[in-house]
């Protein structure tokens, strides 16, 4: 397949931005520039002077696991009969044909990356996938992507309610805590030959993020969860990402300092909790002055997906510049995810995830014309009529006994 997209207006978010065009073979950007031309028998999309940017990355949803309109029956993002369910993943509960995936491609969003909840101390393995497909296996980018745990109210009101451990901070650190050392002890014993422990899961997954393989993603919003976090991880030293951060403007100094990375949101929810006071669409821009690596979230469905760019345009208003704000959902989550060597920027040998805007990125009145991934239009907007579409599923080409990571 070759495809160029000519006349177009390019924000390739690392480089400056250019009017030319955009060659993509099979799949992957092959050139870009004002000076490239379309190559002979590429098929031809002229987007006249339109705004081309990557496909947006949002690194902490729920999509397939919590389905829209599914309620209580399709949520499957808590497995909350242990505290420590680090074994379970969230590939083996995503249901592909969830119409937040459609929700996604109608806000740009190509690129996500699916979290268990925060009921647990320690939620499960995470997993990034693109946001059209019929089989996840062929959808996804990374799996696991990460561990999920929590601080916090979450996991000690889920328990304590329960009567049982954590139901307290203390409690829910020391749940924390004790699992790595297990996790340690176990790979000792796998390390001897004469006496080799039999295998297990949950400390499979753990000694994956000992060994630096995925991050250790940490649901927390108070600062001094934060700092805990922190605590842990000099403690056993694994790659932490804070997810939520909602006060990580009181500690960013100390972030900054860690080189952690913040996924922050959602922004539009109401303070319904404690944890929860400090909200403000002011504190992306505080925590990127800062010097902090920054991302937003929308944790899909408590905001909709396709809220994820205007939750970018109107930190953007509340002080974020605009440079940070898209790269806070394109490159920013790409790397957090282990994923910027394939999306998050335009360039060549990337895969070919591509936004066309009916206007700026930034204007909360613009929205997607057209989407691609991997070079294969996903998603298309009629201004004219209001109407949108999205591929159908079913014409994807891909076979059951394709590889499971892409």
């Amino acid at each position: 397949m070759l495809l160029a997209i000519v006349n177009a207006r390019v924000v390739p978010v690392e480089g400056e931005e250019f009017e030319g065009t955009i060659v993509v073979r099979d799949g992957r950007i092959e050139a870009l520039g004002a000076d490239v031309q379309a190559p002979e028998g590429a098929e031809v999309l002229d987007v006249a002077g339109a705004q081309v940017t990557p496909g947006l990355v949002d690194a902490h949803v729920h999509l397939g696991v919590h389905p829209e309109g599914d309620g209580s029956a399709g949520n499957d993002t808590n497995e909350m009969t242990n505290p420590n369910t680090a074994g379970v993943r969230t590939i083996d509960a995503i249901d592909p044909f969830d119409e937040g995936f459609d929700l996604a491609l109608a806000g740009g969003v190509t690129t996500v990356n699916v979290n268990p909840g925060s009921g647990n101390p320690i939620g499960g393995q995470a997993t990034t996938l693109h946001t059209h497909g019929r089989i996840v296996d062929h959808m996804v980018l990374r799996e696991p992507a990460g561990v999920k745990s929590a601080l916090g109210e979450n996991p000690k009101r889920v328990y304590g309610e329960k009567k049982q451990t954590p139901s307290t901070r203390l409690g829910t650190a020391k749940i924390i805590r004790d699992a790595f050392v297990a996790a340690q002890n176990y790979a000792a014993r796998q390390a001897d030959p004469e006496k080799p422990a039999e295998v297990d899961l949950t400390m499979e997954a753990l000694g994956k993020v000992l060994r630096r393989e995925i991050p250790w993603r940490q649901h927390a919003h108070r600062a001094d969860d934060i700092v805990t976090a922190l605590r842990i991880q000099a403690e056993f030293g694994y790659d932490l990402v804070i997810d939520h951060g909602t006060e990580a403007h009181v500690v960013a100094d100390l972030l900054a300092e860690r080189g952690v990375p913040v996924l922050i949101g959602p922004l539009f929810t109401t303070k319904s909790k404690m944890e929860l006071r400090k909200r403000s669409i002011a504190n992306p821009g505080k925590l990127a002055k800062a010097g902090v690596e920054l991302s937003i979230i929308t944790d899909h469905p408590v905001i909709p997906i396709s809220f994820l760019v205007l939750q970018a345009s109107l930190a953007v208003r509340e002080g974020l510049d605009r440079e940070t704000a898209l790269r806070a959902i394109t490159i920013n989550p790409a790397k957090v995810l282990g994923i910027a060597d394939q999306v998050g920027s335009l360039e060549p040998g990337k895969r070919a995830d591509l936004v066309v805007w009916g206007g700026d990125w930034m204007d909360p009145m613009a929205r997607p014309r057209t989407v691609l991934i991997d070079g294969r239009v996903v998603f298309e907007h009629d201004a004219a009529t209001g109407e949108e579409r999205v591929a159908d599923r079913a014409d994807v080409p891909l076979a059951l006994d394709a590889p499971a990571a892409r």
